[in-house]
């Protein structure tokens, strides 16, 4: 009588502690290509230093597939160069278990850093 209780809150902690494995994956990209990206000198060289950045590391995470990350840095306003990674984790084994709701398929996440030192 309880094994169906039992197994949904089973079920439950695998799927939601896979999709926040992924959801910290997905922001320290993002994070970490916001930090790389303040080696560039112009908008172009950031924006290609944050996208290789991700491309380069996205491999680094278990539960990514790097095929399914998409990149976009800008400047937003005049003083801050924001990274914003996209993740189309609807491929992904928890949307395959039964009993269980499933979190939000795309995961969206950014990092913002400040222009300064001048």
């Amino acid at each position: 009588m309880l094994l169906p209780l039992f197994l949904v809150l089973v079920f439950g902690i695998v799927v939601f502690g896979a999709y926040l494995t992924m959801v910290h994956g997905v922001q320290q990209l993002a994070a970490e290509a916001a930090r790389s990206s303040v080696a560039g000198l112009s908008e172009t060289e950031r924006v290609s230093l944050a996208e290789n950045y991700v491309t380069a590391n996205a491999g680094a995470y278990p539960l990514l597939r790097p095929d399914r990350l998409t990149v976009s840095a800008a400047t937003s306003g005049s003083d801050v160069f924001v990274v914003t990674v996209n993740y189309d984790a609807s491929g992904n084994f928890i949307y395959a278990l039964p009993f269980v709701p499933a979190p939000p398929p795309t995961i969206v996440r950014s990092a913002a850093i400040p222009f300064g030192g001048f």
